[in-house]
C-alpha cells in the first residue's frame, strides 16, 4: 500500500493558543495546588544533542501525562512531547483537547499505515514522542509483558535517522491513586541509545527496557516514601 508522504504533515499540530492555555492551567495551577511537593531526579542526565528522542516512562495514573509535560515540556526543554495515546483516550470533549495539544491515537492490535507514518516523522523530525510501553495505565505496578510498539516503531524509524534514543522514566506518587497534597516524583535513567541493541530481539529489547524503567520507578517510589 502507496502512503503519502504529506498526508501527515499537519496532523495534530499543537495549537498555539490552546497549548499555551493548557500549559498555564495545568502547571501554574492544577499541578501546583494539588501536589504538595514535586520532585524531579535527573541523575546525571542530559538530553541527548543531535538524536530523535523516544520518552518511555511507567504508566501508573491519568496523571502521568501532565507531570511528565512539567518536566520535559516546552518550558523545559522548548519541545512539546507528542503522545502516543489509545483510541479510547481520543473520545469526547478528552479526545478533542488531546488532539489540538498534539496527541494521536494508535490501535494496539493493528496500528494503520498512516499512524505510524505520522509517529516516524516525529522522529525523524526529532520530535519528543512520548510512549507509553506498559500499555495502559498499570495502577498497582503488576509486572507486565511490554507491548512491541515502542520496538517496532524505533526499528522502523532507524531507518530514517542516524540514532534513536531511548529514555527510561520511572513515575511515582506518594498514594497509589493521588490525591489532593500527594506528592510525586519522576526519576529519568541514562539514555539508551537503539543503534547500540539492534541484535536484541523483541522480548529480550522489551525484558532489557523493562528492567530499566522499573528501575527508575523504585527510586522515584522512595523518594515519595512508599
Amino acid at each position: 500500500m502507496y502512503l503519502k508522504k504529506n498526508s501527515t504533515k499537519n496532523r495534530n499540530k499543537v495549537n498555539p493558543l490552546l497549548g499555551f492555555v493548557a500549559m498555564f492551567v495545568t502547571q501554574d495551577i492544577i499541578l501546583r495546588f494539588f501536589f504538595s511537593k514535586k520532585k524531579i531526579i535527573n541523575n546525571g542526565f542530559s538530553m541527548p544533542i543531535n538524536s530523535s528522542i523516544i520518552l518511555a516512562p511507567t504508566h501508573r495514573s491519568r496523571w502521568d501525562g501532565l507531570v511528565l509535560t512539567m518536566a520535559m515540556g516546552r518550558r523545559v526543554t522548548k519541545k512539546d512531547c507528542k503522545f502516543m495515546v489509545t483510541k479510547s483516550e481520543m473520545r469526547g470533549i478528552q479526545g478533542w483537547f488531546l488532539k489540538r495539544l498534539g496527541c494521536f491515537s494508535i490501535n494496539q492490535l493493528s496500528p494503520s499505515l498512516t499512524t505510524l507514518r505520522y509517529a516516524i516523522d516525529l522522529i525523524e523530525k526529532r520530535e519528543q514522542l512520548v510512549v507509553f510501553p506498559e500499555g495502559k495505565i498499570n495502577k498497582y505496578s503488576r509486572k507486565l509483558v511490554l507491548k512491541e510498539g515502542l520496538y517496532r516503531l524505533a526499528r522502523l524509524a532507524i531507518k530514517k535517522t542516524e540514532t534513536i534514543t531511548i529514555i527510561p522514566i520511572g513515575i511515582a506518587y506518594s498514594e497509589v491513586s493521588p490525591k489532593f497534597r500527594s506528592e510525586f516524583c519522576l526519576s529519568f535513567g541514562q539514555p539508551i541509545v537503539m543503534n547500540d541493541y539492534l541484535n536484541l530481539n523483541i522480548l529480550e529489547f522489551n525484558k532489557f527496557l523493562y528492567k530499566k524503567m522499573i528501575k527508575e520507578e523504585e527510586i522515584a517510589l522512595k523518594n515519595v516514601r512508599r
